[in-house]
């Protein structure tokens, strides 16, 4: 079972990769393409940062907060593998983001960004960040739950 969400995770990277190779040869820096009018467009930007671009030029430490998070992650991944379903998506899902990112902190120096959001001020992200976000909204979903469950069976 726990090969699925390494699969997962495969996936999730490739796709981050391949819509990241795809925007750095068909769109300048800071060229925008719309891809539903006023919803969402692809806006080339190359973010040296973390999210909002904090933390700009500060390679080496992602690096080992990255090799940290990951060995963590796959650990976690390993150690429950047998609990939760919904906790290994989440945990596949913040190990595809921080991978995907990762590799282009190494390779190029800086994390190709494209996905605008149109309707409201937000910052240009990737499909690496979205799995990151989304990954740990379902381990924070998981904990409240199963914090909930063991209230119970201790109530008594």
């Amino acid at each position: 079972m726990l090969t699925i969400f390494f699969v997962l995770s495969i996936i999730v990277i490739s796709l981050d990769q391949w819509l990241k190779l795809w925007t750095v040869a068909n769109l300048g820096i800071g060229e925008s393409q719309n891809v539903i009018e006023h919803f969402f467009s692809l806006n080339y930007v190359q973010n040296t940062g973390a999210a909002w671009s904090i933390l700009e030029g500060e390679t080496t430490f992602f690096t080992i907060i990255t090799i940290v998070a990951v060995t963590v992650v796959i650990y976690l991944m390993i150690r429950y593998r047998n609990d939760s379903k919904f906790l290994n998506l989440g945990l596949a899902l913040v190990l595809a983001g921080a991978v995907g990112n990762f590799i282009d902190r190494i390779r190029l120096g800086y994390v190709v960004d494209m996905i605008q959001v149109d309707f409201i001020q937000f910052p240009i992200f990737n499909i690496a960040d979205c799995s990151l976000v989304i990954g740990v909204i379902c381990i924070f979903i998981y904990t409240i739950f199963e914090d909930r469950l063991k209230g119970k069976n201790h109530v008594g």
